[in-house]
């Protein structure tokens, strides 16, 4: 496994060594200790979820406030997706900052978030399952988000804004700027 940085301070991109053979393909997608060693802290993830999409769906920006804030490790085992994460920790050199990548099925890509940042994807094709690991629980009274179309972020979704299917919560989140206030 190897870690890469993202522009994002704490946010990083796992490449997991991938073994393929006659049979198929093989990763490791999690070690605790190798991964808190390359971290060079420790994280007790204590959920996973898992969601199915259909082409076209945004989840997103979301996040948990303190102190309820999670950490996550994300990945896509099916389809493909476009994943953002925007730094909202005020006192970080990368605040209001995002990145984005593309996370596909057998790429043998995770991402690392940590806490203090919003995430959101978008999932490019039918079916697409999207699995993550959180260091805190849900909570629903900590639950936040971002509009995903701020003016502000500029975050190209790579997709028509009429084509993107998202929930009524989602339609309704604040702006970037109403977190300054």
């Amino acid at each position: 496994m190897k870690f890469k940085k993202t522009g994002l301070e704490g946010c990083y991109i796992l490449e997991h060594d991938i073994f393929e053979d006659g049979r198929g393909k093989f990763y490791e997608s999690y070690n605790k200790e190798k991964f808190e060693a390359l971290l060079e802290i420790p994280v007790n993830f204590v959920q996973d979820n898992h969601s199915v999409s259909h082409k076209g769906v945004l989840r997103g920006l979301h996040y948990q406030k303190l102190p309820h804030e999670q950490s996550k490790l994300v990945r896509v085992v099916r389809g493909e997706a476009i994943d953002v994460v925007v730094d909202i920790r005020k006192n970080s050199p990368t605040f209001g900052r995002h990145f984005k990548i593309r996370l596909s099925e057998g790429d043998g890509i995770s991402l690392f978030i940590p806490k203090g940042m919003a995430h959101g994807f978008l999932a490019l094709k039918d079916q697409t399952v999207f699995i993550y690991k959180c260091d805190h629980y849900y909570h629903k009274e900590s639950e936040r988000g971002i509009m995903y179309n701020d003016p502000d972020l500029r975050i190209d979704w790579e997709a028509d804004e009429d084509s993107l299917i998202l929930s009524d919560k989602d339609r309704k989140l604040p702006s970037f700027k109403d977190l300054l206030l």
